[in-house]
């Protein structure tokens, strides 16, 4: 029998931010945006209009506060 697997809040968290990342940076650059940019310009500024509304990356990156998605980012290089 294999072992049930507990996870944390945290780790299902980070996930579901960086599946989002993911998704939108591959997104700004389907629309022919430098993903790179438009992301850091919106964690600076919290202005939503760096982020393109097309298939909703805008609204999928809004479900997480600025300070979750920059914590993760902090986490995860330090990793």
């Amino acid at each position: 029998m294999e072992k049930t697997k507990v996870y944390q809040s945290e780790e299902i968290q980070d996930k579901l931010i960086e599946e989002t990342l993911l998704e939108i940076l591959n997104i700004l650059e389907e629309r022919g945006y430098d993903p790179h940019k438009q992301i850091v310009g919106y964690l600076m500024s919290e202005d939503p209009g760096y982020i393109t509304n097309h298939k909703e990356a805008r609204t999928r990156i809004m479900a997480f506060e600025r300070s979750q998605i920059l914590d993760y980012l902090v986490r995860k290089i330090g990793k």
